[in-house]
């Protein structure tokens, strides 16, 4: 089982993913929304913002997202580190339940070339 520590990691490794992306993938994540990641084995919550491609975390809190972020994301933290990692597919993952992810239709229609 993932870590708190590794998932913080996998979190940055994205970021630094998404900073350093050019094109349409770029572009799909040059936007500012609230975002949170629920961690459900660790029941922890990493809260922050996805602000021109770069995911800031700004708070880990016990349990399930203290509030409501315009993108929301729950899996277990091997999931997240597989997925991060390029070792588990999350269109896959997505659609056998694994990776649960709620947003607006037009953050979904911008997130989808991430993804």
């Amino acid at each position: 089982m993932a870590t708190k520590e590794e998932c913080r990691g996998a979190l940055d490794k994205l970021s630094e993913n998404l900073a350093g992306a050019d094109g349409e993938v770029s572009r799909a994540a040059g936007f500012d929304r609230t975002l949170s990641c629920h961690v459900t084995d660790l029941d922890v919550t990493f809260t922050g913002r996805l602000a021109d491609g770069v995911i800031e975390v700004a708070d880990t809190v016990a349990g399930p997202p203290p509030g409501r972020a315009q993108i929301r994301l729950a899996m277990t933290g091997d999931d997240l580190v597989a997925l991060v990692a390029g070792e588990l597919n999350f269109a896959r993952a997505w659609g056998a339940g694994r990776v649960r992810l709620e947003a607006g239709f037009r953050d979904l229609l911008r997130l989808r070339s991430l993804l």
